[in-house]
C-alpha cells in the first residue's frame, strides 16, 4: 500500500501544459523534454517494481485460495442450516420437533425418552367422518385371505377395514393363511377377540362373521377371486375392485399383506390405528398367559428388555447372509433358500456391508453392554427355534445371565399353545410390548408392528441396531479397547433409539411409523416467553393442515367422491342409509 502515494506525488509532477504554453519555445522544449524523460524512468521503476511484486510463491497463493474455501465453506454451511430451519417451518413441522434438531448430540436415557410424555396416540374418529353404511345398503361383501405369520397377517387385517370402507362394502371377518410356512391352522377366533374387533369399528366399517346363506344362494357364480398389487392406492381398489364388486355382490382379496399403500388420507390413517391398536386384542387365554409373563419379569426386577432375536432358520435363509458356521451352514440355509423359488443370488459380504444382515445374538449382547446396560439387566428374549439352538445363546446369556424366555417362566401354562406358532407369537408379543426396552433384529412384520405401537404409546423406548455401521465395528472390535468400542457403538446407534426426532412424516411404512400421533400441550419458557400454550393436537404427520384434523370435510370420503365423477359414475353415497 506504500507505494500508493509515490504515485500519486509523481502523477502530480507531470507538466503543466498551459503554464509551459507562456514560455520561449526553446525553454519550452527543454523542459518538456525533461519532464518528460523523468515521467518515462518513474513508468519503467513501478513496472519493475510490479512485476517483482508478481513473483509470489505458490504456495503462499495455494493458502490464500484454501483460506477462501474455508471462509465460503463456513458460510454456505451456516446459509444452508438456516435454509433447513425454514423449510421445517414452511412444512409445518411441530415446533417441539425444532427444538429437539439443536439436541441430538445430547446424552440420552437408555431407558426411557425423557420426551415421551409429551406424546401420545390420537386416532379418534373425526366429526364429519360418516358412520359406517348397513350391510343391506352396502355396495357388497369383501372376503379377505390375510397371509404369512402373524404380525403380517396383521397388517392385512388392518388395511382390509380401511379397503373395505373405501369400497364401502361390508367386511367379513378375515381369513388366516393355514399353509404358510409356520404351518398353524389357527382362524381369526382362535387368536383375536372377534366380538371386540366387530363392536369397537361398529362406527366405521360393518362386519360380519361369514357371508349369509341367502345371498350365497342367490348367486349364480362364485365369489370373484382376485389378488391386488401391493401398496395399491385407494384409486385401483375404486377403479378395479369396485366395478366387479358392484357386478358380483362378493369379492375375494387372496394373499393380503401390504396391499394398500402407506400413505391415505388422515381420517383413514386414524382407522387404521383404531384397527390395529385398538380393535385387534389378543382373545382371553393368550392375554392372561401374555399377561403372567410380564408379572413375573416385573417381580424379578422393575425394569426389563425384550428381545426378538428372529434368528430362526427361516430367517436366515431368506437374508441370504453367512454367520460364520461353515459349509455345514451354507448347505442347511441353503436347502431352505429353495423353497422360495424367486429369491435372487446375493452375496453374504455384499448384504452385511448393506447392513441388511440380522444381528447374531452375541453382537445383540455385545451392542447392548457397549450402549451401557448393566450385567445385571433382566433380558426377556422372544424368538422361535434359534439356529445352532444353545450354542449360538450361549454368548448372551454370560453378557446378560438374567435370560428369559417364555418356555423358561411358563413351563406348563404354555403346553396348550405350543402346535400353534401364532399363538407362541401373540404371547411374545404382548410381554415385547409392555417392556420397558424393546430391542428389534430385523426389519420384519413384528419389529415393524411393534415400534408403530410404542410410537403410538407415546415413545416406548425402541432400539434398533443400525446394522450398517455396526457390522464394520464387530469385525474391527479385537483392534480396539473396550472404551473405544462403546464410544463408537453410542455414536453408530444416534438415530436408531426410538426418540421422537427419529420419525419423518411421509416416510417409510405407515405400520412403522403411524401417523396418528399428537402432542401434550406444553409452554416453552425458553422461547415463548409467556406465550399462550401451544395447540394441544399437532399431528406428527404434517402433511394436512392443523385445523383440518377434526373440523371441515372428510378429506378421504371427498376423494372417493371426486374418482366415481372421475369414472363417470354417480357418487356412491357414504351416509347412513
Amino acid at each position: 500500500m506504500a507505494a500508493v502515494p509515490w504515485r500519486l506525488s509523481l502523477i502530480s509532477e507531470q507538466p503543466n501544459l498551459a503554464a509551459l504554453s507562456n514560455q520561449p519555445n526553446g525553454q519550452h522544449y527543454q523542459y518538456h523534454q525533461d519532464k518528460y524523460n523523468d515521467w518515462r524512468w518513474w513508468r519503467s521503476s513501478v513496472t519493475q517494481l510490479q512485476q517483482q511484486r508478481r513473483k509470489v510463491p505458490r504456495s503462499l497463493v495455494c493458502g490464500f485460495m484454501l483460506f477462501g474455501l474455508g471462509l465460503i465453506s463456513l458460510f454456505t454451511g451456516h446459509v444452508a442450516s438456516d435454509l433447513e430451519w425454514y423449510s421445517q417451518r414452511l412444512v409445518k413441522r411441530s415446533f417441539f420437533y425444532s427444538r429437539l434438531e439443536g439436541r441430538r448430540r445430547e446424552g440420552i436415557d437408555i431407558w426411557k425418552s425423557k420426551y415421551s410424555n409429551l406424546f401420545y396416540g390420537c386416532s379418534e374418529r373425526g366429526r364429519n367422518f360418516p358412520s359406517a353404511i348397513r350391510e343391506r345398503a352396502s355396495n357388497g361383501y369383501l372376503l379377505i385371505a390375510a397371509s404369512g405369520g402373524l404380525n403380517q397377517q396383521r397388517t392385512g387385517i388392518t388395511d382390509a377395514v380401511v379397503v373395505a370402507r373405501i369400497l364401502n362394502a361390508t367386511l367379513v371377518v378375515p381369513e388366516l393363511d393355514h399353509r404358510s410356512y409356520w404351518k398353524d391352522d389357527s382362524d381369526f377366533v382362535n387368536i383375536f377377540d372377534i366380538d371386540q374387533f366387530i363392536s369397537y369399528l361398529a362406527k366405521d366399517v360393518t362386519i360380519v362373521k361369514r357371508v349369509p346363506d341367502k345371498v350365497m344362494r342367490s348367486m349364480e357364480k362364485p365369489p370373484y377371486t382376485m389378488r391386488v398389487p401391493r401398496k395399491s392406492p385407494p384409486e385401483y381398489y375404486l377403479d378395479q375392485v369396485l366395478p366387479i364388486l358392484l357386478r358380483r355382490r362378493v369379492v375375494q382379496l387372496t394373499k393380503f399383506d401390504y396391499r394398500l399403500a402407506s400413505n391415505l388420507d388422515e381420517e383413514l390413517q386414524k382407522l387404521r390405528c383404531r384397527v390395529n391398536y385398538h380393535a385387534l386384542r389378543f382373545t382371553k387365554p393368550i392375554q392372561e398367559i401374555g399377561e403372567t409373563l410380564v408379572t413375573k419379569m416385573r417381580k424379578m426386577a422393575k425394569r426389563y428388555i425384550a428381545v426378538h432375536l428372529r434368528f430362526e432358520p427361516d430367517m436366515l435363509a431368506f437374508s441370504g447372509c453367512y454367520f460364520g458356521g461353515g459349509e455345514k451352514e451354507r448347505f442347511e440355509l441353503g436347502e431352505i433358500r429353495k423353497r422360495w423359488a424367486t429369491l435372487p443370488d446375493l452375496s453374504p459380504d455384499g448384504e452385511r456391508e448393506r447392513g441388511k444382515c440380522p444381528l447374531t445374538p452375541h453382537e445383540v449382547g455385545l451392542m447392548l453392554r457397549a450402549l451401557g446396560f448393566a450385567n445385571n439387566t433382566y433380558l426377556y428374549v422372544a424368538s422361535g427355534e434359534i439356529y445352532g439352538g444353545e450354542e449360538t445363546l450361549r454368548p448372551l446369556r454370560e453378557l446378560f445371565p438374567n435370560f428369559y424366555t417364555k418356555e423358561m417362566l411358563a413351563v406348563e401354562d404354555l403346553k396348550p399353545f405350543l402346535p400353534f406358532s401364532s399363538r407362541l407369537a401373540a404371547i411374545d408379543y404382548i410381554v415385547c410390548d409392555e417392556s420397558d426396552v424393546f430391542v428389534t433384529n430385523n426389519n420384519g412384520n413384528m419389529a415393524k408392528i411393534l415400534a408403530g405401537e410404542r410410537r403410538y404409546a407415546g415413545h416406548k423406548r425402541t432400539i434398533r441396531p443400525n446394522a450398517k455401521k455396526l457390522s464394520a465395528l464387530f469385525m474391527a472390535r479385537d483392534r480396539m479397547g473396550w472404551d473405544t468400542f462403546s464410544k463408537k457403538v453410542k455414536a453408530s446407534q444416534r438415530g436408531f433409539m426410538g426418540e421422537p426426532d427419529e420419525v419423518r412424516p411421509g416416510r417409510g411404512d405407515f405400520h412403522e411409523y403411524p401417523s396418528c400421533i399428537c402432542e401434550r400441550p406444553f409452554t416453552d419458557d425458553e422461547n415463548s416467553k409467556g406465550k399462550d400454550q401451544l395447540l394441544a393436537r399437532i399431528p406428527v404427520n404434517l402433511k394436512e393442515k392443523v385445523h383440518s384434523k377434526y373440523v371441515g370435510e372428510n378429506q378421504g370420503d371427498k376423494s372417493l367422491q371426486r374418482l366415481k365423477r372421475r369414472m363417470g359414475e354417480e357418487p356412491i353415497s357414504l351416509k347412513r342409509e
